[in-house]
């Protein structure tokens, strides 16, 4: 049996990062139920048809988070959608929403609403920007709330003089998918202990402070910043990126240099480097770092990214290639630890969620439903007749 067979959640969010924490939920055995509202459905499903995405035949940023779900098209706006979700609310375990604060307020949705009638139920909340202050009512994505906001945005650019580093899609919002599922799992082991359910939340800005946590400390310590400087001026030739002669990039991360460099150089063929008064420690290679880094630039250009990769390897040296997403589906070491996975019902290979529980088996991955798929088969275990379904489909209460 799954680790959360029987556990009923309610996702009732949008986009990515409350829907992604279901998700996870879902890959455990959690039965998910996901919320929309009739005609076009959680507006996520239409983001991998935006111009600049990837083009695919496939739906594919709603088959990674919807996977294992099932769809109820409901009108949140009638009384008897309301009603209905009302219904379902009493029998769930987990209710999870990033609608804004005000708009649960007139729909009837808040924590106190809902715990009234479930005083068990774990009522999960996201926001952009918090849920007291001044900016709790602001809505906001991760490209601003997790990765503007931060400083994120503007310390991974690639230089001081450089436009701030644009986000890619749900880079934010599934390491702040996991904060969330983090808080509900905490509230469902105080709710196995003394019975009672309550509310937890997380925000975007909070997940990118802490994703940003090292930096933003410097910062609340009252240290002094510096630009980043030009690639070819970085204070450290052996933390640093360098491109073959097939064009691929890679970094090196060297933190102990006093017993890794003479490696370096065997690995390098030029032993000469041990020997140079510009690098023969590492307080001096630190001095002359720019002289070194057009050294290994020299170097790295001369071979492919396969020989380094084998010669690198083969003296114990830590690095990393700068895989670009057509690498993606050929990473066997990604496989390897099943961190891509292949789904049940189709020929492709999905995003796992990034953990294991040892003898614990994840549900295996079922493709996304179609919108409101699954709405009369939900309303006839809650109970409502066929009649009342044919009533509410033609009033468009539900798709």
């Amino acid at each position: 049996m799954s680790l959360f067979a029987g556990l009923r959640v309610i996702d009732c969010a949008s986009f990515i990062a409350g829907p992604a924490a279901a998700t996870i939920l879902g890959d455990f055995g959690a039965e998910v139920i996901k919320i929309e509202p009739p005609g076009a459905g959680d507006p996520y499903r239409a983001l991998a048809a935006m111009p600049g995405y990837p083009r695919s035949a496939e739906n594919y940023t709603w088959l990674l988070d919807s996977r294992n779900k099932r769809s109820l098209a409901l009108d949140l706006k009638s009384a008897a959608g309301r009603a209905i979700l009302l219904r379902l609310v009493e029998s769930a375990d987990v209710f999870i929403t990033n609608m804004p604060l005000g708009v649960r307020g007139r729909l009837g949705i808040a924590h106190a609403d809902l715990s009234r009638g479930n005083p068990r139920l774990i009522y999960a909340s996201l926001t952009a920007y918090g849920e007291v202050g001044d900016e709790a009512g602001k809505t906001g994505f991760d490209s601003t709330a997790y990765w503007a906001r931060s400083g994120l945005m503007d310390q991974v650019r690639a230089s001081a003089d450089q436009p701030p580093a644009r986000s890619v899609p749900g880079m934010g919002d599934h390491p702040t998918a996991v904060a969330l599922y983090a808080a509900i799992v905490t509230a469902l082991l105080r709710r196995e202990r003394t019975g009672r359910g309550g509310h937890v939340e997380t925000s975007l800005l909070a997940n990118g402070l802490w994703s940003n946590g090292c930096l933003a400390q410097a910062a609340l310590c009252g240290a002094e910043f510096f630009p980043r400087p030009p690639r070819e001026r970085a204070p450290n030739a052996c933390a640093h990126h360098y491109r073959t002669r097939d064009g691929r990039w890679f970094i090196l991360s060297m933190l102990n240099e006093d017993r890794q460099f003479p490696d370096l150089v065997q690995a390098l063929d030029r032993p000469d480097l041990l020997t140079d008064p510009r690098f023969a420690s590492t307080k001096a290679r630190h001095a002359n770092a720019v002289a070194l880094i057009a050294v290994f630039d020299e170097v790295f250009a001369g071979r492919d990214l396969a020989e380094w990769h084998a010669r690198l390897d083969a003296h114990g040296l830590t690095f990393g290639v700068v895989a670009t997403p057509s690498d993606i589906p050929h990473d066997h070491q990604a496989r390897a630890i099943r961190a891509l996975v292949p789904l049940a019902d189709s020929d492709f290979l999905t995003v796992s969620s990034p953990f294991e529980i040892a003898g614990e088996a994840k549900t295996p991955p079922r493709r996304a439903p179609a919108l409101g798929a699954d709405s009369e088969a939900i309303l006839r275990e809650a109970g409502y007749e066929m009649h009342e379904i044919a009533a509410w489909r033609e009033a468009r209460v539900i798709g």
